[in-house]
């Protein structure tokens, strides 16, 4: 993919052997079942062009953030997801590392597939144990990082044992960097980045970066509490970051300084608390009274982000505009995300809860790149290095 500087697995050697390819199925489980299996299915090319040429497959991932060994987040749901997905038998190793995934790695033949159990059982996984790495790296020859959610940590399975094997980038990675690089570095204008969620602090960044590059930001969620405060504006008893006003302030302040236009809701749906049977108005975004909430954005702002959106270029959105699991505070969210699907220009979603959006609204095909990285996906737009991804070999370089 232009613009993409590592070496892809589709120019890896290809030969009969073992691959331990670093996946990132940290999926959403109700009890043991798998509720969306979206990030299993984003691995299959990467695992299917593998195993079309032969190689025998060793998965590893993350589930969660257990504190040592716990059943309840177990591989075990996962492991057989991805074999009725793959139509075959996938195996599941009983740890991590140790004599008897060892074992099981040397008895693969060619096409098999093995998951290792959650590679958060091992403490030494988050602190990339070099220990860890070393018995991780004698699973295979080769190794392949297609879990771009974790790229951003410099964990045993991410960058330590990419030092040790030959390291290739899968599909999945190397479409994801290519397209959030494309949003940063060389998009279409307009650019208009369409930013919601909570908490200003979390998007400071790269707020910061397409104050640069993007033509219009347009805020929404929770987060325009915090900018509508730092302009002296009541928000009642809306959810306030209080780190998140001084931000703004500076926010604002530099997009004045530099002519770059950030958009704010001119109207808000609020409501007397925080749930779906409460009493639901509408108010102009200037203060809000005392004892009501902002939870979505209104229809006014809804309509004018999504007359911005239609005559983008470039749209990148991370962040639902409002609390859109609930009904009567869903709407904002629905008429960006149905801007979004029917936008002109090149489209990409970022974010868990915008990606959630797009597939509740049953829009996830009618963008041109859905993101499975969320803190990755904000990192790499920061202009931040990613640990997964440097610790790759280059494009053209050939280490045996």
């Amino acid at each position: 993919m232009a613009g993409f500087t590592k070496a892809s697995v589709r120019d890896a050697p290809a030969a009969a052997r073992r691959v331990l390819v670093r996946v990132d199925f940290n999926v959403p489980l109700d009890a043991e079942e798998i509720a969306d299996d979206t990030r299993i299915r984003a691995a299959l090319p990467t695992i299917e062009l593998l195993r079309d040429r032969g190689e025998a497959l060793v998965l590893v991932s993350h589930l969660g953030r257990p504190h040592g060994v716990d059943p309840e987040l177990s591989m075990a749901p996962v492991a057989a997801r991805l074999g009725e997905l793959l139509d075959a038998e996938v195996g599941l190793a009983p740890g991590v590392v140790g004599e008897q995934v060892r074992t099981l790695a040397d008895g693969l033949d060619d096409g098999d597939v093995l998951v290792l159990e959650n590679s958060r059982f091992e403490s030494g996984e988050t602190t990339n144990d070099p220990e860890i790495a070393d018995e991780l790296a004698a699973l295979a020859e080769l190794y392949v990082n297609d879990a771009f959610g974790a790229a951003h940590r410099a964990h045993a399975t991410t960058e330590g044992v990419a030092h040790r094997l030959p390291a290739y980038a899968g599909l999945l990675l190397e479409r994801e960097v290519g397209e959030l690089t494309r949003v940063r570095d060389d998009p279409d204008h307009p650019l208009v980045v369409i930013l919601g969620g909570a908490k200003v602090s979390d998007k400071i960044g790269v707020i910061e970066r397409f104050l640069e590059t993007a033509d219009e930001i347009l805020i929404g969620g929770a987060m325009c509490f915090s900018f509508f405060r730092a302009e002296g504006i009541a928000v009642g008893d809306s959810l306030v970051e209080d780190e998140g006003v001084a931000l703004a302030r500076r926010i604002l302040d530099r997009a004045r300084e530099t002519g770059r236009r950030i958009r704010l809701p001119v109207d808000v749906v609020i409501a007397d608390a925080f749930a779906a049977d409460a009493q639901v108005g509408e108010v102009d975004a200037i203060d809000i009274p005392d004892g009501w909430m902002g939870l979505d954005i209104g229809p006014a702002t809804a309509a004018a982000y999504s007359t911005a959106v239609a005559r983008a270029g470039t749209v990148f959105w991370n962040g639902p505009m409002g609390a859109f699991e609930m009904q009567p505070f869903a709407a904002g969210t629905r008429a960006v995300a149905d801007a979004v699907a029917q936008a002109p220009g090149h489209t990409v979603v970022g974010g868990g809860d915008s990606a959630a959006a797009m597939a509740a609204f049953g829009l996830a095909e009618r963008v041109d790149w859905l993101s499975t990285g969320g803190g990755a996906s904000l990192e790499l737009l920061q202009g931040r290095p990613l640990p997964g991804v440097e610790a790759l070999l280059d494009a053209g370089q050939v280490r045996s």
